[in-house]
């Protein structure tokens, strides 16, 4: 099929690109052409701002898709916007959504793809939801022929390793046995998944009419805590067993506000998402194991020059050592 892929050099969208050409699809890429990615000799360019209503007009002439993969819509006016301009020329449009739609702390988990969506859990989830509420709309009353997708944390070459403090010297941290700040006890409950698995959902979806009108989850299948997370990586890259230190969230966000938004919002709740819709109508799987992706990741991150050293980030240490001093002074005060 002739495919378009809004935004073709992401993390996620890179790996799509090259799935679907090597599934035999036509793929193009719309793209502001201002961020390099490795994609095949086959693999079409078309060069324009999708925010710009002309230059999806002209993309969809040049290209004349079947199916256009939005993987940077994150505005309503821009899903209206496509909405109109491909309502009657393509067979499929699949949109890169979030679980961010979904409100935390959870009531039940699994999450399934109805679960409640208020109050929003930031800006941009809401932002999200009300993106899948237009296309859901139009695909109940005027037949636009959508799917929306929704990942998690993914992770891969060409992106990094996240951690609480989203320390660009982690993995050298890591690698030298230095002190690992992790939030809370450490046992909330994360799931990073490979994007070669979510982007082989993305393939798997396009022509597919089953996925038409539904909302799936391309979330990891391997759930683990966050010691775990972290003790699997260090193993993964014969590190040391990591030193964990562990800090409250709410200590966290007084003393490095601007270092731990995506704790706040993400990282201190635990989720656990169903992803049996995804598995039964695209053949979604975990197939890339935390090790090795983390091994891959890594790679990437050495041969890209993309390892910080570990004493680049002395506010982690001074983190570390305050929250020492404080708990030291806690225990000696009631002994």
């Amino acid at each position: 099929m002739q495919t378009l892929i809004i935004g073709g050099t992401g993390l996620i969208s890179t790996g799509i690109a090259r799935q679907a050409d090597a599934a035999g699809h036509d793929v193009t890429v719309f793209t502001r052409g201002k961020t390099d990615a490795a994609l095949p000799a086959t693999v079409d360019h078309v060069t324009g701002d999708r925010t710009e209503r002309g230059a999806l007009e002209r993309a969809r002439e040049t290209v004349a898709p079947d199916c256009v993969i939005d993987m940077v819509g994150f505005a309503p006016a821009e899903i209206e916007t496509a909405i109109d301009v491909f309502r009657g020329h393509i067979d499929q449009y699949v949109f890169c959504s979030t679980v961010d739609v979904y409100h935390r702390p959870v009531e039940t988990m699994p999450i399934r793809e109805r679960a409640a969506r208020e109050p929003p859990v930031s800006e941009y989830g809401r932002d999200k939801a009300a993106c899948e509420d237009r296309l859901f709309d139009a695909t109940r009353t005027a037949g636009f022929p959508a799917t929306i997708i929704r990942p998690w944390h993914t992770y891969g070459e060409g992106g990094g390793l996240i951690d609480t403090l989203s320390s660009d010297a982690y993995v050298d941290r890591l690698r030298r046995g230095k002190p690992i700040v992790v939030h809370g006890d450490g046992t909330s409950v994360w799931a990073p998944c490979h994007r070669d698995d979510v982007a082989a959902a993305f393939v798997a979806a396009i022509g597919n009419h089953e996925a038409i009108g539904e909302a799936y989850h391309t979330t990891a299948t391997e759930p683990m805590t966050w010691n775990q997370y972290h003790r699997r990586a260090a193993a993964a890259l014969d590190a040391p067993e990591p030193e964990l230190v562990h800090v409250p969230t709410d200590a966290l966000r007084e003393a490095v506000p601007d270092r731990v938004a995506p704790l706040l919002n993400h990282f201190q709740f635990s989720t656990v998402f169903d992803t049996a819709k995804a598995e039964r109508d695209l053949g979604f799987q975990q197939t890339v194991s935390w090790a090795e992706g983390v091994e891959r990741t890594v790679a990437r991150l050495e041969a890209d020059d993309a390892i910080d050293d570990w004493d680049s980030d002395p506010e982690y240490d001074a983190v570390v050592s305050a929250w020492r001093d404080a708990t030291a002074g806690f225990t000696a005060a009631l002994r």
